[in-house]
């Protein structure tokens, strides 16, 4: 696995949660029709897509770290995904601000488990993104245990949307896109069947906040990210778990460039978390998880 240059100290925090929306050659991640739904939904109309190049040096800017991914959803949509292997070695070019994930359809089969494997061993990937919904798989069907044995074996964490999606909102049958897949409870046999795999649910879960918050405070790999929404939304439970229960297991994320870190960070500021529960939330609990400090997860 390819070394990252991250000095954890300086930096104010780590990102777990940002989008390679665009390739070299202009390729976005998701067709017209979907990327215009979402940008209705996040209100934000016209936003500019970064390249990783310019995603490095806005983070680089803030003194922060990002997880970077796109979404593989070939089977689902017939819409070409962004190359992993180009979003690792743009994140290779970027080592000390940049932590590459992968994205890989389920349906894919042995496929699958040896690009997971070389993208590992030959690319750097530290971690892999799951969006249910988009790919249009329940994250407990026996079809993606394979991948996920193979992530188990190579010791990364596995990234689930969890919750509402804005992919699809608004258009007629939400674009083909089902909500169902993106409940918590369905990450929990995932859990189950692969104990020692590292999880995080992205997004506070809508409508299933509480089944994100009960996996993960029962089972003990099972992380949240807070990306996708302000924390001024922020669900009262949500809050009282990150600062109490959950205060080692949940994660910043913005989910740039539809929300910024800017916005994030300064809604989070406002925020009745606990003194000494901020750093673990912005940059402590994800540099452990992601083998960036020298405390395991």
């Amino acid at each position: 696995m390819a070394d990252l240059t991250i000095d954890v100290d300086a930096l104010t925090a780590i990102d777990v949660h940002t989008h390679a929306e665009v390739s070299k050659d202009g390729h976005g991640s998701l067709s017209p029709e979907l990327f215009g739904a979402s940008e209705e939904y996040f209100k934000a109309h016209g936003h500019r897509q970064p390249t990783i190049d310019e995603m490095a040096a806005y983070y680089r800017e803030r003194s922060m770290a990002a997880v970077v991914f796109t979404v593989d959803a070939e089977h689902a949509t017939g819409w070409p995904r962004i190359s992993n292997e180009e979003v690792a070695e743009s994140c290779a070019e970027h080592p000390d601000v940049l932590i590459p994930f992968a994205s890989i359809d389920p349906h894919k089969g042995k496929a699958g488990v040896r690009e997971a494997r070389r993208l590992v061993d030959q690319y750097g990937v530290r971690g892999f993104k799951f969006h249910p919904s988009i790919q249009g798989f329940a994250p407990n069907d026996p079809i993606a245990y394979p991948l996920y044995e193979a992530i188990e074996e190579l010791g990364v964490p596995a990234l689930f949307h969890t919750g509402q999606t804005g992919i699809g909102a608004g258009v007629p049958g939400g674009g083909g896109i089902r909500l169902k897949y993106s409940n918590p409870m369905l990450v929990d046999d995932v859990a189950v069947d692969f104990p020692e795999l590292r999880i995080i649910l992205a997004h506070p879960s809508f409508p299933w906040q509480d089944e994100a918050l009960a996996v993960a405070n029962h089972k003990p790999y099972v992380y949240i990210d807070l990306s996708g929404w302000s924390p001024k939304y922020f669900p009262p439970q949500l809050v009282r778990y990150a600062n109490s229960l959950l205060k080692d297991k949940v994660l910043f994320g913005s989910d740039y460039p539809v929300i910024t870190p800017d916005r994030w960070l300064a809604d989070f500021a406002k925020l009745e978390i606990k003194p000494e529960v901020r750093p673990k939330i912005l940059k402590d609990n994800a540099a452990r998880l992601l083998g960036l400090s020298k405390e395991n997860a």
